[in-house]
């Protein structure tokens, strides 16, 4: 069986109902269900005897050592992590324990395991750690996009606390031997994305009537990476990446935050009409963030080059499937938007 922690998120909930579609092997799920982890995101496997759900912290050394001792995992796909920038300005404390001291403490437990294993096992365990691009800093407009090799210069307490998870990760490996896998990713966007992030928050407030708020002027870019396709790259990096190595995933979409709010306008315009006028009519432009990085662009030639993975969906097919997924899941998102989360966007976005 595999290990995933933080499978209950965003990204390792897709990851998780993704892997159980295509693979008989089992998977042990631990998650400590922070406002972002939600069991609903896996409601489909409530029956499936190849998941098994644990809430727990990937900083309790106790209970990870116990999971390692009795399920004896092959592999360990890391995605547990705080991973909002907005959130890590307000309140970086639990960025850095989650993202820096969790992973320690799952790394030596994990080191522990690894260590005791008979030597085919051993030889064939990895332990994948999922990343960001944002690790590498901010791009201006006519700089290359993101390679391997660029050098790191985090920008935000949640950057820098992922920046210091994937340098320790990589210490255990030249260190302990330990054998790795890190992937950096450029922004995700599907299914089960909690609605603080831009395109779940703007489709929400767009049914909703409320006003779409975009940062400075909208001129910030990211590249785009449908979730399902960040999923297949990080089966087949830990399928046959080679160990010690990092691999960058991309959508090959880079796009203005202002670009992405008037496609989601212009989609919702066509499925879910306004009795008068276009949702673009709610489009406000608020206060930018401190230390709003410019632009991250992703180089994804070494993943496509050495282990041949492509993103199967562009931007134009992953977001009109992204809407309709949001239209159709009225009652999930509708669970979603608590008290908290409403006082969440005020603080942030408010006057």
């Amino acid at each position: 069986m595999i290990l995933v922690t933080g499978g209950a998120g965003f990204i390792g909930a897709n990851f998780v109902l993704d892997w159980l579609a295509a693979s008989d092997e089992p998977v042990l799920n631990l998650d400590k269900l922070t406002y972002a982890g939600n069991l609903e995101n896996l409601a489909a496997l409530k029956d499936d005897p190849l998941h098994r759900f644990v809430r727990g912290d990937i900083g309790d050394a106790t209970l990870l050592t116990q999971l390692l001792a009795e399920h004896r995992p092959r592999a360990i796909v890391n995605f547990a992590a705080e991973s909002h920038v907005d959130r890590s300005i307000h309140g970086p404390g639990e960025f850095i324990q989650t993202n820096i001291v969790g992973t320690f403490h799952l790394l030596e437990a994990v080191r522990a395991y690894w260590g005791n294993l008979p030597g085919e096992d051993k030889t064939a365990f990895r332990f994948l750690h999922v990343s960001t691009d944002e690790v590498y800093g901010s791009l201006e407009t006519c700089d290359p996009a993101f390679a391997e090799t660029h050098p790191y210069q985090p920008n935000s307490p949640y950057s820098a606390s992922k920046a210091a998870s994937d340098h320790l990760v990589r210490a255990y490996h030249h260190t302990y031997g330990l054998p790795v896998l890190t992937t950096n990713c450029s922004n995700n966007y599907g299914p089960y994305q909690f609605p603080e992030k831009l395109i779940p928050l703007v489709i929400h407030n767009a049914l909703g009537g409320k006003p779409l708020p975009i940062y400075g002027d909208g001129s910030n870019i990211r590249d785009w990476l449908y979730v399902g396709d960040h999923c297949a790259a990080i089966r087949r990096v830990l399928e046959a990446g080679c160990v010690g190595e990092t691999y960058n995933v991309g959508g090959n979409a880079e796009k203005t935050n202002l670009d992405v709010v008037h496609t989601l306008c212009a989609i919702l315009d066509q499925e879910r009409p306004k009795a008068s006028g276009s949702y673009r009519d709610q489009i406000t432009f608020v206060k930018d963030r401190p230390g709003h990085d410019q632009r991250y662009a992703i180089d994804a030639r070494k993943l496509a080059g050495e282990l041949g993975w492509q993103p199967a969906e562009d931007f134009p097919s992953g977001i009109r499937k992204t809407v309709r997924w949001y239209l159709e899941q009225a009652e999930w998102v509708q669970h979603i938007v608590s008290g908290s989360y409403r006082d969440w966007v005020e603080q942030q976005y408010g006057d």
